[in-house]
């Protein structure tokens, strides 16, 4: 009977912004405002990517899930954004190394994965993230048909604390839709 996604801080809330967290989003807002020509607009509204984590949406929420011995790819209904997470143990890429989704690494925690992910470029940016942006995700399949999904987001950056969500994944027998974004 949670009221709330947000399961850490107890209080269910988003942590305070920093004080820079919120400059930069007035800074975002202006240039919204000045806009000269689609490089400027942002990578969900070009229909490039609709970034990660994969949080409920209004629609296309669906994610797909593919195993293999050494490497688990998420798939995101939205934009088909895919995610190839390794499972055998190497080291995430070197910090200069940046990408829109991250370097995410795997392993299991007895029957939960775990997929922790670093590295992210400043222009997939979560919720007005930066670059320090780690997040950790836990799949923990509850049933048959229930996987529970656990996200904890750090920024320091960007928050004042890191905080959780908790979501279960329903299973669902229908095929991904194909999205066109115009």
């Amino acid at each position: 009977k949670r009221t709330s996604l947000i399961t850490s801080p107890a209080d269910g809330r988003l942590p305070a912004s920093t004080a820079d967290s919120r400059l930069r989003s007035e800074k975002r807002a202006t240039a919204r405002a000045l806009t000269l020509g689609v490089e400027d607009r942002s990578l969900t509204e070009r229909c490039l990517t609709f970034g990660i984590p994969s949080l409920p949406r209004a629609y296309n929420s669906n994610l797909q899930i593919l195993q293999t011995p050494t490497t688990v790819a998420l798939v995101s209904e939205m934009i088909h954004d895919a995610r190839v997470v390794p499972l055998d143990g190497r080291a995430h890429v070197r910090d200069e190394l940046r990408q829109w989704h991250g370097d995410a690494r795997g392993h299991w925690d007895g029957d939960t994965l775990v997929v922790e992910t670093t590295n992210f470029s400043g222009h997939g940016n979560f919720r007005g993230s930066t670059e320090s942006l780690r997040l950790v995700e836990r799949f923990t399949r509850l049933d048959a048909s229930t996987i529970n999904y656990v996200l904890t987001v750090d920024d320091p950056g960007t928050w004042e604390a890191p905080w959780t969500v908790m979501v279960p994944f329903a299973k669902s027998d229908q095929a991904l839709f194909e999205y066109a974004c115009h």
